[in-house]
């Protein structure tokens, strides 16, 4: 079905694929053309219609015009936009063609939006569906259902909606990169090999980052300021962490003897590291390396044998801090339906407490439903994991 028919669906198949519209120009009056992308229309100031602009790189569109339809051209002379109504300094020629054509990036932003709804939509169709006369809610300001919607989002994201975002970051030489702009708990860290493959890196108990560092003096006394405050140094504990060969805690490395502790050379010539690692703890014989996290200067800092490796970052937000992240799963459009039912409802004064209940019980139930449906576990891909179980164990 190409041609958007009256359902959820609004956009045509060349506007989702390609992010491009086409409009023929009929009549001898007609200076405007208004899309109904998905998308709306982005132009960085009122001169970046200009390619010589600094803020032309901002626009998420480009335009296009053809006298018969086949050959384009770039459209490069002044023109507005409002909303996603672009307007231009007089009339187009009757019979020529105007294609709006959006970049790249705004094309794959736009690319699986079937799979969301907006949390503006949520919030109308709530107000349409369960506020009015004869309703258990007979009415609501629109504030109170924006509050709950937002805080459900939060909460929502943190263990059931599909929220994990991700970042490629590499490690400079400080060990130490700043956290996401909209972070708030990481999910997994990793490295990132030659081929491609990710390396599990695990946050370390051996050390952590002090919240301060006051200055002493020789009596051991806090310094402070001329304006009382204490003075701070920079940490020890971060400096001894990032000089540290982790090969000291790990045992992995070459000995003095050329020996490989990991190896079978360690055990097969003169047995002279013969139980050297005899006694460490799990936890820390691996050879992937650590990462802290210091809440005090919003940093993650890695170990020293991760320097200038490619790491993966996946973490997750609450779902508030950007408007492309007020969206929620359509698996769990219900669960925010009856969140927001049972908000209002306790939150008010008068409400019988078995209706309270009722509304509880019912939230819960449809947040199970919506991570056993968001869980997304397939059978194939058990009965993957469970041929693997049946393996023989050779030795």
């Amino acid at each position: 079905m190409s041609t958007p028919n009256g359902g959820l669906i609004t956009e045509t198949n060349i506007q989702y694929y390609e992010g491009a519209q086409q409009f023929f120009i009929s009549t001898l009056t007609q200076g405007s053309v208004t899309t109904t992308f998905n998308t709306d229309l982005i132009l960085g100031s009122a001169d970046s219609w200009n390619p010589n602009d600094s803020d032309y790189a901002l626009n998420n569109f480009l335009i296009f015009t053809s006298a018969n339809g086949i050959t384009f051209v770039p459209y490069i002379t002044s023109y507005t936009v409002v909303g996603n109504t672009i307007t231009f300094p007089g009339n187009l020629p009757q019979f020529s063609y105007v294609r709006i054509q959006l970049k790249s990036t705004a094309v794959e932003n736009n690319y699986g939006s079937y799979e969301y709804t907006k949390l503006n939509d949520i919030i109308n169709n709530f107000i349409v569906g369960y506020v009015g006369q004869d309703k258990l809610i007979p009415r609501v300001n629109r504030t109170d259902v924006i509050f709950h919607a937002k805080r459900g989002l939060q909460e929502f994201s943190f263990d059931t909606l599909k929220s994990i975002k991700s970042q490629e970051l590499s490690v400079p030489g400080s060990l130490s990169v700043p956290m996401p702009q909209d972070y708030v708990n990481y999910v997994k860290m990793s490295w990132v090999d030659a081929i491609g493959v990710k390396h599990t890196i695990y946050p370390t108990q051996l050390t952590s980052s002090p919240s301060e560092t006051p200055l002493q003096d020789n009596f051991g006394d806090i310094i402070q300021d001329q304006f009382g405050e204490n003075t701070e140094g920079s940490s020890q504990t971060d400096e001894r962490w990032a000089a540290n060969n982790p090969a000291n805690i790990t045992g992995a490395g070459i000995n003095n003897n050329g020996l490989d502790w990991w190896g079978m050379n360690s055990w097969g010539y003169g047995f002279q590291n013969y139980g050297q690692r005899y006694g460490g703890d799990p936890v820390n014989m691996q050879t992937n390396g650590w990462f802290t996290i210091n809440e005090s200067t919003g940093t993650i800092s890695f170990s020293s044998d991760l320097a200038n490796k490619l790491i993966l970052l996946e973490y997750i937000s609450d779902g508030l801090a950007y408007d492309l992240d007020t969206k929620v799963p359509k698996m769990a459009e219900s669960a925010m339906y009856a969140h927001l039912s049972y908000s209002i409802l306790s939150t008010r004064a008068n409400v019988q407490e078995y209706v309270v209940q009722r509304y509880k019980k019912q939230r819960s139930s449809e947040l199970r439903n919506a991570k056993i449906r968001l869980s997304n576990i397939k059978l194939d891909e058990i009965v993957q994991v469970m041929r693997g179980k049946s393996k023989w164990i050779k030795s």
